[in-house]
Order: structure tokens, then C-alpha cells, then sequence
């Protein structure tokens, strides 16, 4: 199974065609003896993902987490929709540290993020629920004496078509795991889908609607106490000293503990741990970052602009193209510093004992956050225990384990479990930062107006280098160019890498949207500027680039007719496209703005037209591109960290804004349904904000904007 196939005719990016070949080799190994039964469960497992209880309940084990994306529904769906169950039957349960057997086929490791949940599960899933399926009918028909293939499954039970006796798999299951596992099984064709493809309530509702639902600042194992914690505020800056005095007198407070980078107060409750924190007289050591400033780590930026570089994509021959086009333009895009500012703040609860661990953790990366604290406090892998919860959000942000490691350091001086929890303030100035991004480019036209080169130079980290190797190759960091070529059928494209690091003691990470959140607003507000230059209306210019790209050109041609493009909107307002083809799928946004005389921006409606092959189930994706759509809007209008004496500045939403509920344009979705492989769905929507955005202020008031965020005051009007 592959992301994109031949058919498809498109240009992939040097990160999707990696992803592709991986994902091509994905497939679930079943080995003929696994452990029947799970640790404090009765129910019988019939390979990694299945158990099933005596009562007929089937367990999911869930490879990946769930932190609002929809994958308990959707994985869900898949193995319903083979193993033939109905999805009220269905229990997940969070799969334990364990990526041995939980790794995602195409990371090779035990990680949630990438939009790869359902791209990478798709056939696997499919096939486990298959072949136990294939297992508990066997088990059946020896159980009668009649051949498997008078036999079928529906709703839980196996029927026996000719006497029309039926057994459930809950009777069934443990005959069935002593069954020999088929090595090969067949799959629906799409045709025959039953629940894939449906809309249907997600399975994880119920539970977070009536508060039984368990996520990371939900633990409370026996005994537990609670910190409050401090960080040195400045990037790679230590303690220097505390005075306790006065937080050692608050009622409930415990103790303090005091590490290189951070102090913490433990108490009976969160309350007065916050309480006893604020009592506490801190100095710090401020480090070799402490005179950094904004304005100082974007002339950094500039330099490393000016530098060498190294080539990600090299098509045609773009320095004959220029050399033979004077007509162009060129200009550079300015991203800054985001945060991730998930709602639930960043929290940990760990028990240390001499011989053994525990962690209670809503995480991304389970396996990681295992192999580091057992590597912190000296014990075997398999004496930490991970117990994974829901995540009140990840957006990249729990793809670090950099919070449980400081739960960890902090649970080595505290006897009993202890729940650390970080201030939204901590949360924000000690994130895993999208750090700032620089991209300029070259365009170059034709006689007809059509663009003949492309030369693109992107500046910023390598986050591959350490979190995922596979995707940085010779010095370059696959997902930092992805889709900086642009989709276009351009001859002579270039696309150059220059690496270009945070200060040491800053933590850079994903974001929502990875790659081509950096890249689409100099890849789409540069198309868009080329089409004004060429006197060419902006979607029927990317109409005509898009020849070989014939699921993106019908995206854009949806999109364009569900918004309207090209009716009159009046005075002052404008609408503006953007595209992306990544994680598999192609989409296009049409943003529409008003900006008043007094150049103040209201952003009117979003429209959105989504291809991402077989659809699982179209009211979650429906729900992750508009909750796509309200990240990106929110990063656009108001996200931007500023540094100040080697510290950031903002701390809370009350300077560092999200997207309000009475801002939140309309949001249409529209799907294009076909039987290609599933794409990713999670990030699709993020990226296009800003670029549909610039473009639509560009239409309503003539000003070219290439700097974020852009506010929603003091527009200029051209």
C-alpha cells in the first residue's frame, strides 16, 4: 500500500516520496504464538491489536494515540469493518510502551504525529481484523464439524449458513488463538464497505462528555502529591539559588526540590504547591543566551540567508532560465517563533522506586519517553512502566519528551508518586518551538506569463536530524522542504536548503502542519504574485500549471465553484486560493476578508475542497479541517514569540492570542470521493490559511503582505 501511485502523476517532495516508500512496505506481522492473555485483563488476544473479551467485547490495542484527531474512530472503523463487528463493541485501550510491536510501519518507532495514523494503519489494521476474523470462523466450523467456508461473521458472532447456528467470539476466542494464522487474507474491496466511508459517532465521546474519560492530568494513583514548577527562564541558563523560608511555611506544601534548570514545589494539592511557588525567592544564572533578542536572531537568519546552501531539488536548468527571463519577481516570506499552546498544559506523574518506574503521561511518543527515563535513572527498559492517557491536544507539542524527563528528575527526590504540572506559562516559554523560518524566492516568466523557473531557498533548523533520521538525508531535512518546489508544472525548479539552528538551550520541534506550514505561504503568496504580474486571474493560473496534477486541479476547480470565485464581492472585501499537495492528499482553501476603511481585517468565510482518497469517515475529517483551519488562523492573526534578554516575553493568551469563538469564520468543507489509498488528514488544512489568506488581503486592498502574523488592525491600503 502507497500514499500516491503512478496514476496520480504528480511531483512528490524528496519527504513524500520517502514516506511513500516506506508506507509501500507497511504490513502487519503475526507470528502463530502470541501471549493469549494481557496482564490484569481477561480478555484473549488474537495478535498485537485484538482481544476479545468473554462477554464478546473487543479490545483495540491503539498504536496510535488519541489527542482529538479521530484516531480511536477511525482505526477503529477499520478493524469493525473487517473483523465484523459493530464499533458499540469496540473498547480502545491505549497500547503500552512497547514499539517492538506498536511502531508505526513508516516511522519505525512508537509515534502519533506526521498525519500518518490512518496512512499507515490502513492495509495493517484491515489485515489484523481480517485474519482473526479468518481465526475465530475456523474455530467454529471445528467446533461443528462443518467446512469454514459454510461459515460467516456478522455483528460479533460466527453464523453457520445452512443450520443457521450461531456462536459469539466471545465463546469462541480462546479455540480461535490456538488456531494456525493464516500468512495470507483477503480484504473488502471498497464496493463492500459497510462502516468505512460512514458517518458515525466517535467511540471516545461518550467518555469525555460524562468525565470518565482519562487523560494525563487525570492521574491519581495512591499517595500521589503535586509540584508546581520553575524553569530558568533563559535558554540554557542553570540555578543559581532559592530561598525557601517563606514557601516551606504554606499550608500543605511538602518540600522543594531543586535541579540545574528548575526549581519545584510538592504539596498536598495543586493549590497550595502554585501558592508555596510563588513564595519561593529565585535567582538564576542566565547563561551565554542571556543578551539575545528577537531583533538579533532574525539578522542571524538574514546572514544564514546570504550563505551557503544545499540543494533539496534541482529540475531543469533554472540558471539558464534566468539568465534568459528577465521578467519575474522575487521576494522573501518572514515566519516567526509559535508556540503549540495545547489546551491541556504540559503534565507528567511518575513514581520512582530503586528497582522500577512508572508514568502516568498522555505522550505522542510512549516508547521515547520509556527509553529515556530508564536511561536517566539507570533501570532496565522493562522496569518503566508508560501508562499512556488521551492528550488534551499534541499539535507536535507531545512529540517531545522533554516534560516527562523533567517529571523524572524531579520523582528521584520525592518519595512517592508526584504529579508535575506545568503553568501555562511555563507551557509557552519553554515549548518546542516552530522556530523562525525565512524563504525567498526566484520567479521567473514567459511570454505567456507563465512561470518558466523556480528557485526557492529555505532557512531554518533540521528538526530530522534528531527526531526521525530517515527524513534527513545528505544534510538536508526533508521536512523543512517539503513542498517548497511548489505542485506547478514548472520545467526548471530549485529548491536550496540552508540549515540554520535556534540558540543553544531553545527546544525546536513539529508544529501542526510540519514542513509545509513553513513553506506554503512563499509557495501559494508567490504563485498568486506571479499571476498579478502576468495580468492572469489567480485560480485560472494555477489551472494552467496544474496539467499533471489532476487531483489537485480538481480540489482547486471545487473550491473555486463553492466559493464563488470570480462573483462580485463589493468594495473592500477580497478572496483569495491557496493549494497543497502533502500527507497524501490534496486540498484547496478559498479565504474571503473584509478590510474597512480604517483597515481593519474581519476574515468573512472559508471554503475548503479535500481529496484524500477513500474517506473513513467524513464527519471526523470534516472536523479536522476546520479544526486545521482555526490553528492556522489563529497562528496567522495572532501567533508570534519574541525574545527579550535571552528569554521569551509572551506567557499566556493574553499575549499570545488564539483564534476567539466570535472571530471563527464560517467554515465549508466539501470532499471529493474516490477509491485512491487514504492520505493524511490531521495537518491538511493548516498550512493554506496563511497563504489564502495573504492573498485574499491582497485582493481587498492591494497590499502584498509576506511577514506573520498579520494582525487585525492597521491593514495599509494601496
Amino acid at each position: 500500500m502507497g500514499i500516491l501511485t503512478k496514476a496520480d502523476d504528480v511531483r512528490v517532495s524528496r519527504r513524500t516520496f520517502v514516506l511513500s516508500a516506506l508506507l509501500a512496505g507497511g504490513s502487519l506481522v503475526i507470528g502463530p504464538r502470541l501471549v493469549l492473555a494481557q496482564a490484569g485483563s481477561d480478555a484473549i488476544a488474537l495478535n498485537p491489536f485484538i482481544r476479545i473479551t468473554a462477554a464478546g467485547k473487543v479490545e483495540l490495542v491503539m498504536a496510535s494515540v488519541e489527542m482529538g484527531q479521530g484516531a480511536y474512530m477511525g482505526l477503529s472503523t477499520l478493524l469493525a469493518e473487517e473483523l465484523e463487528v459493530t464499533l458499540d463493541q469496540i473498547v480502545a485501550v491505549p497500547a503500552p510502551a512497547d514499539p517492538a510491536l506498536y511502531a508505526h510501519p513508516a516511522l519505525g518507532d512508537q509515534i502519533t504525529g506526521g498525519s500518518v495514523s490512518i496512512r499507515g494503519f490502513w492495509e495493517p489494521m484491515r489485515r489484523a481484523g481480517a485474519t482473526a476474523r479468518i481465526m475465530l470462523i475456523a474455530a467454529a466450523a471445528k467446533e461443528w464439524g462443518v467446512a469454514a467456508t459454510d461459515c460467516r461473521a456478522e455483528a460479533g458472532e460466527v453464523i453457520h449458513a445452512t443450520s443457521g447456528r450461531r456462536l459469539s467470539y466471545g465463546v469462541l476466542v480462546e479455540k480461535a488463538a490456538a488456531m494456525p494464522v493464516p500468512q495470507e487474507v483477503a480484504l473488502k474491496p471498497v464496493r463492500e464497505f459497510k462502516l468505512i466511508g460512514k458517518p458515525g459517532r466517535r467511540i471516545d465521546t461518550p467518555a469525555k462528555v460524562n468525565g470518565t474519560a482519562k487523560f494525563g492530568l487525570d492521574a491519581r494513583p495512591s499517595g500521589v502529591k503535586f509540584a508546581a514548577i520553575r524553569i530558568c527562564p533563559t535558554f540554557g541558563g542553570t540555578l543559581s539559588s532559592v530561598y525557601d523560608g517563606e514557601a516551606l511555611k504554606v499550608k500543605g506544601v511538602r518540600q522543594v526540590v531543586k535541579l540545574s534548570d528548575a526549581v519545584a514545589v510538592v504539596a498536598d494539592h495543586t493549590g497550595a504547591a502554585r501558592k508555596g511557588l510563588a513564595a519561593l525567592q529565585v535567582s538564576w544564572n542566565l547563561g551565554p543566551s542571556a543578551s539575545l533578542s528577537t531583533e538579533e536572531l532574525e539578522r542571524l537568519a538574514d546572514a544564514a540567508m546570504a550563505g551557503d546552501a544545499l540543494v533539496a531539488v534541482n529540475e531543469g536548468d533554472v540558471a539558464a532560465a534566468e539568465a534568459t527571463h528577465e521578467r519575474g519577481l522575487e521576494a522573501v516570506y518572514r515566519l516567526p517563533i509559535l508556540p503549540h499552546t495545547a489546551m491541556e498544559p504540559m503534565n507528567c506523574t511518575v513514581h520512582v522506586r530503586p528497582d522500577s518506574c512508572d508514568i502516568w503521561v498522555g505522550t505522542q511518543v510512549a516508547g521515547r519517553a520509556r527509553n529515556a527515563v530508564a536511561e536517566l535513572l539507570g533501570l532496565p527498559v522493562d522496569k518503566v512502566v508508560v501508562h499512556n492517557h488521551l492528550l488534551g491536544g499534541g499539535f507536535g507539542r507531545r512529540l517531545d519528551h522533554d516534560g516527562v524527563l523533567m517529571a523524572a528528575r524531579m520523582a528521584q527526590h520525592i518519595a512517592g508518586p508526584v504529579q508535575v504540572v506545568w503553568s501555562r506559562e511555563e507551557d509557552i516559554r519553554h515549548d518546542s518551538y516552530r522556530y523562525l523560518n525565512l524563504s525567498r524566492i526566484n520567479v521567473r516568466l514567459g511570454a505567456d506569463g507563465l512561470p518558466v523557473s523556480w528557485r526557492h531557498r529555505v532557512v531554518g533548523p533540521a528538526i530530522m536530524a534528531r527526531f526521525l533520521p530517515i527524513f534527513f538525508k545528505d544534510g538536508i531535512d526533508l521536512d523543512i522542504v517539503e513542498t517548497a518546489e511548489s505542485p506547478y508544472g514548472i520545467a526548471n525548479r530549485r529548491v536550496e536548503f540552508v540549515r540554520h539552528e535556534a540558540p543553544d538551550g531553545m527546544l525546536t520541534g513539529n508544529w501542526r502542519g510540519v514542513g509545509p506550514t513553513r513553506n506554503a505561504p512563499a509557495v501559494e503568496g508567490g504563485i498568486d504574485e506571479a499571476a498579478h504580474l502576468a495580468g492572469i486571474d489567480p485560480v485560472d493560473y494555477r489551472r494552467r500549471l496544474l496539467g499533471g496534477n489532476p487531483r489537485l486541479k480538481a480540489a482547486l476547480d471545487l473550491a473555486a465553484d463553492k466559493a464563488g470565485w470570480g462573483s462580485d464581492l463589493g468594495p473592500d472585501r477580497g478572496r483569495g486560493i491557496a493549494l497543497l499537495s502533502a500527507f497524501g492528499s490534496f486540498a484547496a482553501l478559498v479565504a474571503q476578508v473584509h478590510v474597512d476603511q480604517r483597515g481593519s481585517l474581519k476574515v468573512e468565510r472559508i471554503v475548503a475542497a479535500v481529496d484524500c482518497g477513500v474517506v473513513v469517515n467524513p464527519e471526523i475529517l470534516r472536523q479536522q479541517v476546520e479544526s486545521g483551519v482555526v490553528y492556522g488562523l489563529s497562528a496567522t492573526l495572532y501567533g508570534r514569540l519574541t525574545v527579550k534578554q535571552g528569554a521569551i516575553v509572551e506567557s499566556n493568551f493574553d499575549d499570545q492570542p488564539v483564534l476567539r469563538m466570535n472571530e471563527c469564520p464560517p467554515i465549508e468543507v466539501h470532499l471529493i470521493e474516490n477509491e485512491e489509498a487514504p492520505g493524511g488528514v490531521g495537518e491538511l488544512a493548516t498550512p493554506g490559511v496563511a497563504p489564502a489568506l495573504l492573498n485574499a488581503i491582497f485582493a481587498a486592498t492591494g497590499e502584498r503582505l509576506r511577514r506573520l502574523p498579520i494582525g487585525t488592525t492597521g491593514l495599509s491600503r494601496s
